[in-house]
């Protein structure tokens, strides 16, 4: 059988994806077949699209895109998922993702859907929320007492990790723009910086610095920190290493899809803790579209979400 799908042939800007027929992989054992009803879109799909990672992965043309997706269960090789079940997937990186009507994955990759959660809020919780539970909990070891900056609070990440840390009891700082302000404080944050209107660098005595952007704004965080502190960074903008200069720890967190911290992340998400925020929607055909709105930087708030069926 066939389904639809978004794929590229080359790397490119966002009109190199276009919407295709393709042949439905068949089923494995240890694997299921899910029906897709909506995918998440992420900044590493469009850098992907765009070749950017090429010195560092190289990918199997043609590609389709997405490591985010939630649907139902069409078929079962896999103990522990029945068909019709209601699941979030989350695909590899270097496999076929889940811009697609279907996809077939090993069952590690596959969690049963917070019922709590909205078939848009499955579709970006996965990714985002490993992206937020591994440097929050395994990484800073975030703990009650704890007082922690989150930067870019209103983004899929950093709004669970927002979440995450208010949960375990910390006190949280966030910086966003001064339209997401209110949003963020809503997520449980005790303080919000917007950035565009003030600095965040005059802040003293965090235990830990979540640094989602890098640049210049890593470098402005160092004085934020009391001696002995964590600036805890994952993969953005070149960075400048003071850890020694102000007596800090500097960490980078290396995200993976670890299933144990996928089922930490649904059992959160079911309890209310991490729900993922969802920005703008498109069709699965407007795939394009997104990664354009993306790639401008004009989308500051939660997760875009392409909706396929």
């Amino acid at each position: 059988m066939n389904a639809k799908a978004i794929r590229y042939h080359r790397y490119g800007p966002p009109e190199v994806m276009a919407l295709e027929s393709i042949e439905e992989p068949a089923l494995a054992p240890g694997q299921v077949r899910v029906s897709l009803r909506a995918a998440g879109v992420a900044p590493v799909d469009t850098k992907l699209r765009a070749g950017l990672l090429q010195g560092r992965m190289e990918l199997p043309l043609p590609k389709v895109p997405g490591r985010d997706g939630a649907g139902v269960i069409a078929a079962s090789a896999a103990e522990g998922f029945h068909v019709g079940q209601a699941v979030c997937v989350i695909a590899d990186m270097l496999g076929q993702g889940t811009y697609a009507e279907t996809i077939v994955l090993p069952a590690e990759r596959v969690v049963a859907q917070p019922d709590t959660l909205s078939v848009r809020q499955a579709a970006a919780l996965l990714q985002p929320g490993a992206s937020a539970w591994i440097p929050v909990v395994r990484t800073a070891q975030v703990q009650s007492g704890m007082k922690v900056l989150v930067h870019a609070g209103s983004g899929a990440v950093g709004s669970l990790m927002v979440r995450l840390a208010a949960h375990l009891g910390a006190e949280v700082w966030a910086t966003c723009s001064s339209a997401n302000k209110d949003d963020v404080l809503a997520l449980g944050a005790a303080g919000v910086i917007a950035y565009d209107k003030e600095d965040f660098s005059a802040l003293r005595g965090f235990d830990v610095v979540f640094d989602l952007v890098g640049g210049d704004t890593h470098d402005r965080s160092y004085p934020v920190l009391k001696p002995g502190g964590q600036l805890v960074w994952l993969v953005a903008a070149p960075i400048r290493e003071r850890g020694e200069e102000f007596k800090v720890r500097v960490v980078r967190s290396m995200i993976d899809d670890d299933p144990q911290c996928l089922r930490e992340v649904a059992m959160l998400a079911q309890q209310g803790v991490m729900v993922p925020t969802v920005g703008q929607c498109f069709p699965l055909a407007e795939a394009a579209r997104a990664h354009a709105l993306l790639e401008s930087g004009k989308t500051a708030r939660g997760r875009i979400v392409l909706d396929i069926g």
